[in-house]
């Protein structure tokens, strides 16, 4: 046990040790860019051969990840492949694989079972394996430590386990992979001590818990807190609105006071890998202890009815001006699920658009973000980005403000488009084309 868990941390302090990425999407790849930047050999391990050939050409398929740095990383080192038998090959295999929900809104485990089975024919002593997907308490006991330890290997003596949740913020200049701190859970002291290792190289600051559980409780509490907060003052605004509030200027003043306030901002409903999804985790666990999560569940309940609310306050406009949604056409700006980003993943634009063509409008988006529209597990729509002008604004009935990106002239919107509804409050004046949703 002591020469294993010796000889590691020795080759992860001096950067010879190889550092194995599984899956290299929005938390994988920067990642990989990160080990390589400061001087470790990394091999990406991914089931999509497109994606791996990609990043071999040295291109990037992730907009705000500029394809010339993952062109540095090949040139020095890095390696994308399909073969998941080259795990055998790196000393560090860090999982950064989806966890979506289900139709039932239950855990879809599928992709960590099946790459923790791809890999473990090919684990071999003095390696660490480390998962950093979101999950609910118990999902590293329970169902990677027994297929680990399937070949022979014992953790904490001459395997290492450690469950470290991904924190990225894709669109925010202010942090970086580095500069984000580490929460590290292992399950055991000897597990701890290699985790810390593998990430000190890489993070400026560790966080290291207790146990597995911890670290998993930890990323969910994070999501959670978002949720609720968002659920909250989603359900403010409809409040607000009814009684002639706007509650964009409420949270501006609220977030004045300098002490037990921290401004969150309604919106068309939640998106993203994370705050639509991780809560539910915790539900879905939380029943095998007999507990009932109402605060996440109503904080659910509320965030996923605002595709609906938005719609309706499209036929409320369309109404005042003597047009009925059914045969409108009608623009949706912004499709992916936050500003400044192409990531398309839970985005309410997509339930907004769906909404909207079922009761028979004509619909379209433009975003500078996603020029196609992408192939998504459940949704389709064959369209791409129509062409940001005055003339293309003016030709539709309507314009649903979904997501605020930076590059739209939103003075241009507001002189051509015939009625705006605007579920960002990116128009705080009243003006009478433009309905606050």
């Amino acid at each position: 046990m002591e020469s294993s868990r010796r000889k590691l941390i020795e080759r992860l302090k001096t950067k010879e040790a190889v550092v194995g990425i599984v899956g290299l999407g929005y938390v994988g790849l920067p990642l990989m860019l990160r080990y390589n930047d400061i001087g470790f050999r990394v091999l990406g391990i991914d089931i999509d051969q497109e994606k791996v050939d990609k990043l071999n050409a040295g291109n990037s398929y992730i907009e705000h990840i500029p394809s010339d740095k993952v062109a540095k990383a090949t040139q020095t080192g890095f390696e994308a492949t399909t073969d998941f038998s080259r795990v055998a090959e790196v000393d560090a295999v860090i999982l950064c694989v989806p966890t979506p929900l289900n139709k039932y809104r239950e855990p879809d485990m599928s992709f960590v079972v099946n790459t923790t089975d791809a890999i473990k024919p090919h684990l071999r002593e003095g390696q660490v394996v480390s998962l950093e997907s979101t999950t609910y308490p118990g999902t590293t006991e329970e169902e990677l430590l027994p297929r680990v330890q399937e070949g022979g290997l014992v953790v904490g003596e001459n395997l290492f386990l450690i469950y470290s949740p991904e924190r990225e913020d894709p669109g925010n200049p202010t942090f970086e992979t580095r500069t984000i701190p580490k929460v590290v859970g292992g399950h055991t002291p000897a597990c701890l001590e290699v985790g810390v290792a593998l990430y000190e190289q890489a993070i400026d600051q560790m966080v290291p818990l207790s146990s597995t559980k911890a670290a998993e409780m930890t990323k969910l509490l994070e999501n959670i807190h978002r949720a609720v907060n968002i659920g909250l003052v989603n359900e403010m605004k409809i409040v607000a609105d009814r009684m002639g509030i706007d509650i964009f200027e409420v949270v501006d003043a609220a977030a004045t006071k300098p002490f037990g306030f921290t401004p969150y901002y309604p919106g068309p409903g939640l998106g993203g890998h994370c705050i639509p999804i991780d809560p539910f985790y915790l539900t879905w666990k939380a029943r095998e202890y007999g507990l009932h999560t109402r605060f996440i569940e109503l904080s659910g309940e509320v965030n996923r009815g605002m595709p609906e609310y938005v719609v309706g306050k499209l036929m409320d406009g369309l109404n005042q001006h003597g047009k009925a949604l059914k045969g409108s056409k009608v623009l949706v700006l912004g499709i992916a699920y936050k500003k400044n980003v192409d990531d398309m993943r839970e985005s309410p634009s997509v339930e907004i658009m769906e909404l909207i063509q079922a009761k028979g409008a004509k619909i379209a988006y433009s975003d500078p973000h996603v020029p196609v529209f992408p192939k998504m597990r459940e949704h389709h729509f064959n369209l791409s980005s129509v062409a940001f002008t005055a003339e293309s604004l003016a030709q539709f009935d309507a314009v649903v403000l979904a997501t605020d990106h930076d590059r739209f002239d939103y003075e241009l919107i507001k002189a051509h488009a015939r009625l705006i509804v605007d579920s960002r409050g990116v128009y705080r004046e009243a003006v009478d084309h433009i309905i606050k949703a």
